[in-house]
C-alpha cells in the first residue's frame, strides 16, 4: 500500500476509534483530556519544535513566504471567506479567523512530501512551517487575548492597569507561553534540544509523541455536527481551498523558474488542514470565560473543534488528489481557473439567496404601493359617490 494513503488511512482510524468511546465518554471526563493536550502533549511539542529551528539567512524565504500566506488568509477570511455569515455571529466569524488562516502540514501534509517529492522537499516545507508556526503560536494568541480583554472591557469596564495585570496573569498561568518563552530564550543563546541532558531529551520526546494519538482521539470523542453547520463548514473548507489555489497560481506565475517539485511545495502546503494550536487558545480563554462567568463567549468551541474534525480529512483526500494529478496542477493559469470556479460554486448558493431576497422585497414593495394606491382610488370613489347623493 502506498505510505501516504497507509499514514492517512491512519489518521483517520485514529479518530474513528475516538467517535466509537463517544458513548464511553462523558463530556466531563473530556474536560480532563484536554488539559492533558493543552498542559503537557502540547507544550513538549512546542518545546522540541523550537529547539529544532536552525536559521539560515538565505533560507528565510520559505517561513517569509509561508507567513505571508497566513496574513493574507486572515484578510481573506475576514472580508471575504465570512461574508455569508450573520453580523450576529461574532464568535463563530472570530473562530473561522482563528483556524482558516492556520495550517497543520505536520498531520496533513508532511507523510505525502516525502512519498511523493522526497526528504529534500520536507526539508524546505520545515522550514516554511516555522513562518506558519510564528503566526499560529504567537500571532493568532495575541489576536485571541485582543479579542477576549475586548470582549471583556463591555461587561466589566476595567482600568488600564487592570486590563494589563490580568493579561499578564493569564501569559503565565499557560504553559503553553512559559515553554515559548523558555525556548526563544535558549535560541537567543545558541542552545538547541541536543544542549540538554539526555534523560530530559527522551522525556520531551516521548510526550511528544503523544500529541498526535491524543489530538486525534480527542476531536473523534467530542465532535458534534448537525446537518445544518456540516453545510457550512464544508462551503468555507471549499472556499479557504479555493482561495489557496488562487495565492498559489499567483505565486507560480509571478516564479516561472520554480521547477516542478517547488510548485507543487506551493500548491500543497497552503492546502494543509487547519491547525491544532488555535483551537488550544480559544480553549485557554474559555477557560478563563469560564471562571468569570462570562455571558458573551468570545469563541464558539465547539464550532471550531467541528472544523478540525472535517479539516483533517478534506485536506488529505485533496492533497492525495493533486499528487495524484500532479501534471495538471503545476499549470499556473490552471491553478488560478480552479480557485476561481471553487470559489465561484460555493458563493452562488449566497448571491442566488440574495438576488431571491432582493426580488421579494420588490414584490412586498410594489404590492404595498398598489394597496396605497388602490384605497387612495376607493377613497376617492367614496368622496364622489358621497357628492352625487348631496347633489
Amino acid at each position: 500500500m502506498n505510505f501516504a494513503l497507509q499514514k492517512t488511512l491512519e489518521l483517520i482510524l485514529i479518530i474513528g476509534l475516538g467517535v466509537l468511546l463517544q458513548k464511553k465518554v462523558a463530556k466531563q471526563d473530556l474536560k480532563g483530556v484536554k488539559v492533558l493536550i493543552l498542559s503537557v502533549a502540547l507544550p513538549a511539542t512546542i518545546f522540541v519544535a523550537l529547539l529544532k529551528i536552525e536559521l539560515n539567512g538565505t533560507l528565510l524565504v520559505f517561513p517569509l513566504a509561508a507567513l505571508t500566506f497566513n496574513l493574507l488568509m486572515l484578510l481573506a477570511t475576514k472580508y471575504f471567506l465570512a461574508a455569508s455569515l450573520h453580523k450576529e455571529e461574532k464568535s463563530k466569524k472570530r473562530t473561522l479567523m482563528m483556524l482558516l488562516p492556520s495550517t497543520a502540514p505536520g498531520l496533513s501534509c508532511f507523510p505525502f512530501i516525502v512519498a511523493y517529492l522526497g526528504d529534500d522537499t520536507l526539508a524546505l516545507a520545515a522550514l516554511a512551517d516555522i513562518g506558519n508556526k510564528i503566526f499560529v503560536l504567537i500571532l493568532l494568541y495575541m489576536l485571541a487575548m485582543h479579542w477576549y480583554r475586548k470582549n471583556a472591557v463591555v461587561e466589566k469596564q476595567e482600568s488600564s492597569s487592570a486590563k494589563l495585570k490580568g493579561l499578564f496573569i493569564s501569559l503565565i498561568n499557560e504553559p503553553i507561553n512559559i515553554v515559548i518563552v523558555v525556548g526563544l530564550v535558549m535560541l537567543g543563546f545558541g542552545l538547541n534540544l541536543s544542549s540538554l541532558p539526555t534523560f530530559f531529551q527522551n522525556t520531551a520526546l516521548s510526550i511528544k509523541g503523544l500529541m498526535t494519538p491524543l489530538v486525534l482521539l480527542f476531536i473523534g470523542m467530542a465532535v458534534r455536527i448537525n446537518s445544518g453547520e456540516f453545510k457550512l463548514i464544508l462551503s468555507m473548507l471549499f472556499r479557504r481551498s479555493g482561495i489557496a489555489f488562487l495565492i498559489s497560481g499567483v505565486f507560480a506565475f509571478i516564479l516561472p523558474a520554480l521547477t516542478p517539485a517547488m510548485i507543487l511545495l506551493l500548491v500543497v502546503f497552503p492546502q494543509s488542514a487547519c491547525s491544532f494550536w488555535p483551537f488550544a487558545h480559544m480553549s485557554a480563554i474559555q477557560s478563563m470565560e469560564d471562571k468569570d462567568e462570562h455571558p458573551n463567549p468570545t469563541f464558539d468551541v465547539n464550532f471550531g473543534l467541528n472544523i478540525l474534525a472535517c479539516s483533517l480529512p478534506f485536506s488529505t483526500l485533496l492533497i492525495i488528489g493533486i499528487f495524484s494529478f500532479s501534471d495538471y496542477f503545476i499549470n499556473p493559469l490552471t491553478l488560478i481557473g480552479l480557485g476561481v470556479v471553487i470559489l465561484a460554486i460555493t458563493f452562488a448558493p449566497d448571491i442566488l439567496k440574495s438576488l431571491s431576497s432582493n426580488r421579494s422585497r420588490k414584490v412586498i414593495d410594489d404590492d404595498a404601493q398598489m394597496t396605497i394606491a388602490n384605497n387612495t382610488f376607493n377613497r376617492e370613489d367614496k368622496k364622489n359617490l358621497n357628492e352625487a347623493k348631496a347633489s
